[in-house]
């Protein structure tokens, strides 16, 4: 009788604990201070390039240069993962292995220029943060609490 007891009085005053109460809450967007601005080359072989011409094989090296300065962007944005892996056998290092990877959505970049050096195909982009956040408002705003009224 005891427990039941208890257990009726827990009851009714669990709701007055409830998480969802009345009240209205007001978001404002909170804008950044200031925006970087980040700059990436990236290169690429032209002979090394596959293509039955000059023409196929310049334009493999604008593209390839192009996603080799994407990625050091992404890995200026949201840096690199590195994975490294020794074993060892009678106290010496038998087999010592080292990976990276880059991972990221990079939007708003633009190429700012590309051109042949000799053998080698450049791609110059740059990463304007403010166009970044305008294009993040416009998918996800970022709200912080401006005014709370209980009732």
């Amino acid at each position: 009788m005891n427990k039941l007891t208890i257990s009726a009085l827990l009851l009714t005053l669990l709701p007055g604990c409830s998480l969802v109460s009345d009240r209205h809450v007001e978001w404002e967007t909170v804008e950044p201070e200031r925006f970087p601005v980040l700059k990436a080359v990236g290169y690429a072989p032209l002979s090394q390039q596959p293509g039955a011409s000059e023409q196929e094989r310049m334009l493999m090296a604008m593209k390839a240069s192009k996603l080799e300065a994407y990625r050091e962007l992404a890995e200026q944005v949201y840096g690199q993962r590195i994975d490294a892996q020794a074993n060892m056998q009678q106290m010496m290092v038998g087999n010592d292995q080292l990976s990276s990877s880059v991972s990221g959505i990079i939007r708003g970049a633009r190429v700012v220029k590309t051109y042949p050096v000799g053998d080698v195909y450049a791609t110059e982009l740059e990463l304007d943060f403010k166009q970044v956040y305008d294009l993040y408002l416009n998918s996800q705003p970022a709200r912080r609490i401006k005014n709370v009224k209980y009732y």
